[in-house]
């Protein structure tokens, strides 16, 4: 099994599916997958790893300790099993944004089994993108809405820590939920922000927006580059 040589290109083995394939060495899943002949119309979307489409569970030979990766930013290895898993399905409380208010009783209520969370940390061991989600579950269970606001803002909804939580909780869900809550009522318009929004809604940047729609990847690039260089950043 391991790396054989075709050409100028070495190339591996894996097992998508249970079934074996010979692709180029330093694919990711995704790309090893539509190479072997898938045609990814699930498990697929933004292909930039904030998305959260393409979950994948994989082995590597001779380790049986499987892991959880991004399909489109997980390196295929030579000997990996794997398989995508694009949609779990967690439990989504219904609520009124404009309504409900952020409170202890209101997450419990919503969302009772909470309080089975035996802080395993599972959650955070299965979030493919390193996120803390004890941590802000903890947070919720505490009522600081604000520390598990800000614990959770990067998670990318892809539903791995619901999957293997042994309490069956949807730590993504209640995260989600929180945020808006919290938004919803911490978070005021600056008249930069207003004055922003009555510009696009009256068209401002409309003829511009469609200019760039029109360009292709190759005359994109130096205009991004050029963006990218004039622009400042802060280091925090």
């Amino acid at each position: 099994m391991s790396e054989q040589k075709s050409g100028d290109a070495y190339f591996i083995t894996i097992y998508i599916y249970g079934k074996k394939y010979e692709v180029p060495a330093g694919l990711t899943i995704m790309k090893s997958m539509e190479y072997s002949g898938y045609r990814l119309t699930r498990g697929c979307g933004c292909r930039g790893g904030v998305c959260g489409a393409c979950s994948s569970i994989y082995r590597i030979k001779d380790n049986p300790k499987w892991h959880i990766g991004l399909a489109c930013q997980t390196t295929a290895e030579d000997g990996m099993y794997v398989m995508q898993l694009p949609y779990v399905p967690a439990y989504r409380a219904m609520y009124d944004v404009n309504v409900t208010q952020c409170t202890d009783e209101t997450i419990l209520s919503l969302y009772p089994n909470l309080k089975r969370c035996m802080g395993c940390n599972t959650c955070t061991n299965s979030c493919p993108v390193g996120i803390n989600v004890l941590g802000y579950v903890s947070a919720l269970l505490r009522g600081d809405f604000e520390t598990a606001r800000h614990l959770s803002m990067e998670c990318i909804m892809c539903g791995m820590c619901a999957a293997r939580c042994p309490a069956e909780l949807a730590p993504m869900n209640m995260a989600m939920m929180v945020r808006r809550l919290v938004g919803k009522k911490t978070q005021v318009n600056t008249a930069q922000f207003s004055e922003r929004l009555k510009n696009i809604r009256a068209g401002k940047w409309t003829d511009e927006i469609h200019k760039y729609m029109g360009m292709d990847k190759v005359a994109l690039q130096p205009i991004y580059k050029e963006l990218q260089s004039s622009s400042k950043r802060v280091d925090v």
